[in-house]
């Protein structure tokens, strides 16, 4: 009878889709719980950089956490993610030795590279762009990091919408964020000897607040700088901004 056989390729099909799943099961079964943990960790974190409201508290990062229990001979992982799991367990000692306050830092990833965002209260002078000592700690370690690593960076500076008052040097939020990843990028080049080709400054005021302007805690938040650690052949994609 003319289609007659038309079922044994739908069951040939079946039974090829359940030897996948099987394996699959056999595959997470056979790899250890802590590997499992923090992978999951790492792509359950926001993604996408442009919305750094997703960036959390370093101590409470699922990336930052699965760092420490990653066995990359357990589990197929790529070079690009393994040195992101190196820069994010740089960057979580840095913040804790440091002792930042955990509201005031946080690191995330994604496909392109690692972020790491500091407030700006912690780096900088109120309303100005004067570097303090803390803010110098976490510039010498993005040095070390520049140095150890073939990567380029992305400083972009961030403000309230009311940080700059009556007769500040700035005339706008546009000047005062241009000016603290200006500050940052010059004092790499400078202190850290890293060159100008790999490093942009980009300002964005107060365009892109993760929190409203509605309260002291929230603008705190809002002010900040973001350090983008991502690979030499992505700096011209749009992503990186």
């Amino acid at each position: 009878m003319a289609g007659g056989g038309s079922w044994k390729v739908a069951y040939a099909d079946f039974v090829t889709a359940m030897m996948a799943f099987f394996l699959l099961m056999w595959i997470l079964n056979m790899t250890p719980p802590e590997t499992k943990q923090a992978l999951a960790g790492y792509f359950s974190t926001e993604r996408s950089l442009f919305d750094s409201s997703n960036v959390s508290p370093v101590a409470n990062n699922p990336f930052v956490q699965g760092v420490d229990k990653l066995d990359t001979r357990d589990f197929k992982v790529s070079e690009t993610e393994k040195s992101h799991y190196a820069i994010a367990q740089k960057l979580k000692q840095m913040l804790m030795a440091d002792a930042i306050p955990q509201n005031a830092s946080g690191i995330s990833a994604d496909d392109v590279g690692v972020l790491l965002r500091v407030n700006s209260d912690v780096m900088f002078k109120a309303g100005s762009a004067e570097l303090v000592p803390e803010g110098s700690k976490v510039l010498d370690e993005v040095i070390k990091i520049l140095r150890e690593y073939n990567l380029y960076l992305m400083v972009r500076g961030h403000s309230d919408s009311g940080e700059v008052a009556a007769g500040s040097p700035y005339p706008s939020n546009w000047e005062l964020s241009g000016a603290r990843a200006a500050a940052a990028v010059r004092y790499i080049i400078e202190k850290g000897g890293i060159k100008p080709t790999r490093l942009r400054g980009i300002a964005y005021a107060d365009t892109r607040p993760p929190e409203p302007n509605t309260t002291p805690e929230s603008r705190s938040k809002n002010r900040r700088v973001e350090f983008h650690f991502h690979r030499p052949e992505v700096m011209s994609y749009n992503v990186v901004y």
